[in-house]
Formats: structure tokens, sequence, C-alpha cells
């Protein structure tokens, strides 16, 4: 039995562990509030460590899941107890493979990077995942079956990583702007804004299952909803007017344009 070390247990690592079938893996949480992870700990099923290096040390996989901006100093901390019979699994953005081997200080040390989204948390998450030449397939397969248990897991060149994070990191909170100005169109004009948004919601999500179950574009689609002369092609022309499709992909370069930064 494996045992997997998560050190940093925000939503996205709870989300994991939740999805876990911890019948085949034994799992370890560490934070910086020794209470409260043991409450977590109890919470979520799985065992307390004391400290970050007690977990790497007992661990056969470790998983951060910490805030980008604190990880190079965890890893300084942690990096004197790697062995390579582990390996390390990041979900941090903004660093990639080799930025992780070298706050690693070990040569050929097995690093896989991974980048799930905010539908984790309802084990639906698209995620992305890349290693390095060092992981075993046994442990490459192991890592995606753990992130399949909360959705779906595409192999991602790392040079596309950016992207990905955009469009499908970044771009829950554009599709929640989308569903909350489609609401607020409905309250304009006479639905209480909770059913609006239960409405749109309930709309968006079975227009994608509809463009992953019928095979066609999504233009396509908006031709067969657009009637000659009828409603939806006059919104789609407003749409076209207003620059609708060139203000999504503007809002998807500026996300890879800080992903990048962070390089």
């Amino acid at each position: 039995m494996k045992t997997i070390g998560f050190i940093g247990v925000g939503k996205m690592a709870s989300a994991i562990i939740t999805g876990l079938d911890k019948s085949n893996v034994r799992v370890l949480i560490s934070g910086r509030d020794l209470r409260k992870t043991k409450d977590q700990a109890d919470n979520l099923g799985v065992f307390a460590s004391h400290s970050h290096g007690e977990l790497v040390e007992q661990s056969d996989l470790i998983v951060m899941a910490v805030k980008p901006q604190i990880l190079p100093d965890i890893m300084e901390e942690i990096s004197p107890l790697f062995t390579k019979d582990k390996t390390l699994i990041s979900i941090a953005a903004g660093f990639d493979l080799e930025a992780l081997s070298d706050m690693s200080k070990t040569y050929d040390f097995p690093i896989i990077r991974v980048m799930p989204n905010i539908n984790a948390q309802i084990q639906k998450s698209t995620s992305a995942i890349v290693r390095n030449e060092y992981v075993s397939s046994d442990i490459y397969q192991l890592t995606q079956e753990i992130f399949s248990s909360i959705g779906t897991v595409h192999e991602v060149a790392e040079k596309d990583f950016s992207t990905f994070t955009a469009i499908a990191g970044s771009s829950p909170a554009y599709i929640y702007m989308f569903v909350d100005a489609l609401s607020r169109a409905g309250v304009l004009h006479g639905i209480p804004k909770d059913q609006a948004t239960k409405i749109v919601a309930e709309t968006v999500a079975a227009s994608a299952q509809m463009i992953l179950e019928s095979g066609e574009g999504p233009w396509t689609l908006v031709d067969k909803v657009s009637s000659p002369g009828g409603t939806t092609v006059a919104g789609v022309v407003s749409l076209e007017q207003n620059h609708f499709v060139a203000t999504v992909i503007d809002a998807i370069t500026a996300t890879i344009e800080k992903e990048n930064t962070l390089n």
C-alpha cells in the first residue's frame, strides 16, 4: 500500500482526498497549524503528520498543495529529505518541471505536475498532467487514477500548461461571470434572481453536455439554434457587434501572460 502525503490541506487538497479510494492508499496531511490539521484529518478520515518533514519521510508520493507564493520556502525546508524512491506531485500554478527539479536539489528526482480546477470540489475537475522522465509507469498510472477520482485527466505537453490553466483552470471564473450576466438580464426583464440563476446554470450545463455528447462543434450548434430572421440570431449578431469572441480571447491571453510571469 502506497502512502500519499498532502502538504497543504485547502479546498483543492480536501477535494482530492475526499474523492480518493482510501482502501488502497494511506493518506497523510500536514499544515501550518497542527491542531487545525488534526481536525481536518479527523474530518477527512486520514492521518495528520506533526510536520512537513515527518510527512515527507513517511510518504511515497508527496503532493504539494500549497499556494505558489509559499512553495519555494517549503521546498527549501523539505528537499533535504527527498530520496529517489519518492515522487513529488505539484498542483501549484507557475512552477514547471525544471523549476521544481531545481528546488528539489535531488538529481533524477521523479516529479509530476498536475493542474486541477475548482470543479474538483464536486468531483468534476478537468485536470492536466505531465511528468518528467524519472517517473515510473506504475507511479504515473497511480497518479492518473488519483486525479481521475475527482474528474477527467488530460495528458498535456508542458509547453501548453499555461494555456490549459487559462482555458480550464481560470475559465470557471469567466463562466460564472457569464452565468451571472445572463441571470441579471433575466432580473432586468422580470425574473427573480435566484430563479434566473438556476435557469441559466441548468442551461449552460446542458449546453456543455450537448457539445460533449453530440460530437458537433459549438458553432454548428449555434447555427442549429439560430432560425433565419429569428430571436437567437439577433442576439448572436449583437454579441458579435460587441466583440464577444475577441473579448473572451483577450481574457484568455491576459491569463496566459500572467501565468508566464509566474514561471
